[in-house]
């Protein structure tokens, strides 16, 4: 329960942030927090090469959704943060959990699908105002 509250509160926190500051380019910011989630699981998982591989994949994947959600459309990082909060939830059929930290599926799950509906909801409030 502390780490879905955790990645609410986090998620939260980020949105206020990056709302508040104008001048920053949502999307860059939003696609690099997409990459850098990507690319913990390595940081967890280096001590076990076949999971540290699987994990340099999914990072490599969500780095794509990144780069075409900032290059390109932001329904890209919508896409990404949805899939990625899938991620967490499906790692441990394809690898121990037991080289992440504890509730890390929880906490990242909330944080990615809190992201992934302000994403939706901005998106759709932006195209539908044009």
């Amino acid at each position: 329960m502390n780490a879905v509250l955790i990645g609410l509160s986090s998620s939260l926190i980020t949105i206020l942030i990056f709302t508040f500051l104008k001048r920053v380019d949502k999307n860059t910011v939003y696609g690099l927090i997409l990459m850098g989630i990507g690319f913990l699981y390595i940081g967890y998982t280096w001590t076990d090469i076949n999971t540290a591989m699987l994990s340099g994949l999914q990072a490599l994947f969500f780095m794509s959704l990144a780069y075409f959600g900032i290059k390109k459309n932001c329904w890209f990082l919508v896409a990404g943060y949805f899939l990625h909060g899938i991620w967490d939830f499906l790692y441990p059929l394809f690898a121990s959990s037991d080289l992440l930290p504890p509730d890390y599926d929880y906490f990242c799950f909330t944080y990615d699908v809190i992201v992934g509906i302000y994403l939706l909801v901005f998106n759709f409030q932006t195209n539908h105002n044009q």
